[in-house]
Order: structure tokens, then sequence, then C-alpha cells
């Protein structure tokens, strides 16, 4: 009985033949015809079309005539929605606009300038991405992760916990949450490099959000630094490997709790790197994951002493 009701379904919508009963139709909006490929009858007459009004007979010529749009993004303070309105006093064919025409112009994009930011939260906003930019640029960060702290921003704003507060430290710990949201962490330590707050008021932020939105971020482990880390060392993918599986054991054994990741990836890409015969100093180690030598020198002694790991000289 369903069976019944969706081929009538269909045939009232179109997409079945009458005479045949195919599904193969063909839609010819050059004529504006719609006919089964099977039988040929012309089902519909007079069709509509509804794409561009021009024609394109190469793909750097339609994509020259496509009329659409960037895509919308958390990354803009208006979502990329809003009109802008460029500097240039010249109409479409590239002749100088009148004295009236100017000022008419100057007028409508400083209206335009003040409808985009005539509210606080606004002002905030693009205040807040453009700092988010600055910090990305410096970083490296993906713009996936840029989208997440747009939000995540954009939740902090809405539920007032801005106030009081600085706007480029909540945007600097809305980006390390997103980071660790991605399973892609980047140390506190690193993101009070590139801001202009200590690692003290970044934390306060950062605990500030869990708090206020109860958000569950994945704690950062060890293992997601490897990639990151093993690359700026100019490490394999086999020594990265190998690092990941010594992290594995130590997580097994219960040698990674109260342990700072970042320590404890150093050790194992300075482990690693001998295991595989590409040695790298205790001081290159430390430079690039940015902890002391002391601290590699310590999370190594105790991982090839409780994992048994034997280092040839």
């Amino acid at each position: 009985m369903s069976k019944v009701l969706e081929k009538k379904d269909k045939n009232q919508l179109g997409l079945v033949c009458p005479e045949c009963g195919s599904t193969e139709l063909i839609r010819d909006y050059t004529r504006g015809e719609s006919i089964c490929s099977n039988c040929g009858l012309v089902i519909h007459e007079h069709m509509v079309d509804s794409g561009p009004e021009w024609r394109a007979f190469t793909a750097e010529e339609k994509n020259q005539r496509s009329r659409v749009g960037a895509p919308t993004t958390f990354r803009m303070p208006d979502k990329g929605l809003s009109t802008m309105i460029g500097k240039q006093n010249t109409d479409s064919f590239g002749k100088k606009l009148s004295a009236k025409k100017r000022r008419l112009m100057y007028r409508l994009r400083k209206w335009n300038f003040r409808s985009i930011i005539h509210s606080s939260k606004r002002r905030n906003l693009a205040h807040a991405m453009s700092e988010m930019q600055r910090l990305a640029s410096q970083m490296g960060i993906s713009r996936d992760i840029m989208e997440t702290a747009a939000v995540l921003y954009r939740k902090v704003i809405e539920n007032g916990l801005t106030r009081g507060r600085s706007i480029d430290a909540m945007i600097a710990a809305s980006l390390y949450l997103a980071c660790r949201l991605h399973n892609l962490p980047r140390p506190l330590d690193e993101i009070e490099q590139y801001s202009r707050f200590d690692r003290k008021e970044l934390g306060y932020c950062v605990r500030t959000i869990l708090s206020k939105l109860r958000i569950k971020v994945p704690r950062a482990k060890a293992t997601d630094f490897i990639p990151r880390f093993g690359n700026e060392l100019g490490l394999s993918a086999k020594t990265q490997r190998t690092a990941i599986k010594i992290l594995e054991q130590a997580r097994e054994k219960g040698l990674t709790s109260g342990k700072d990741p970042t320590g404890l990836a150093a050790a194992a890409l300075y482990i690693a790197s001998m295991l595989e015969g590409e040695r790298r100093t205790q001081s290159e180690v430390s430079r690039v994951v940015a902890v002391t030598e002391v601290t590699v020198r310590n999370r190594y002694r105790e991982l090839i002493r409780d994992l048994n790991i034997q280092i040839g000289r």
C-alpha cells in the first residue's frame, strides 16, 4: 500500500512518466520541456528556468560571472553579510563621479559604517575578531579552529562574561579552548607569549568560560603534541609513532598522571629519536617544546627506568 501511495505522490510531482512509469526524466530548460528518456513522452511544457540569465561556455567564464559571494563565517563581526561600499569614486564604467555624487557616496559610506557597529556588541566583536586574526596568524592556527573560537566567544558575549574583563584575554582563552576541542592543543605558555597577558590572567579567563558555559573540553594529552613537535624537530613519521607508543605504554602503567603533557611529549620524542637513529639533543628538544632541559632530563629518566627501555650508546 505504501509503495502505491509513493508512486502516486511521484506522479503528482511529475517525477514518474505517466505512460511507461519510468523515473529517468530529462529536463530541457532550453525548450522548457520535461521528457521521458524511455518512451519520449513530453510530460511538461513551458517550464520556467530558475537558473541564471547569462550563459557560460568555459569554466573560467562560469566562475567570473557567478554572483555567489563568500560563505558566511563567524570569524567576522557581521558573519560576512554586510554591504561594503568601496572608496573608489568611480562608476561601473570607470568614470569619475560628479561632486554631488561623491558627497552622496561619502554619506552612504559613513552611515553604512555606523550601521555595522551601531551597538556595543558589534564593536566588541569587531575588536575581538581582529585580535583573534592577529593571534591565529602568529601562531599558525587553522580556520576551522578560528571558527570554533569565534563561536565560543559569541557565547561568552551572550552570557555577559566580558563585563569587567579584558576582551583580548577572553578571545585568547577562547582560542586556547578551541585548540583543545579540536585535539590540537597549544600550551598556555605559547598563548601567553603571543598575547599581552600573563598565564595567571589567561588561566582565570579559561576557568571562567568553562564554569559559566558548562562546556566539556577534553584534557590535553601528551600524544596530541607529538605530530607538531616532531615535525618542528624534523623527525620522521616512524620516530613519531615510536614516541606515541612510548607514551601509550606510560599511560597504561599510570606514569602520565599529574605530569605536564608537554614535558612527557618532549621526553618521548627525545627517547624515540635515539632509538630510531635520529638523535636530537636535549637542548634542541627543550627549545622546540618550550620546556627546560631539566624537565626533559627528569621525564626521560623516569620513562626509561619504569618502562625498561634500553638505549644503546
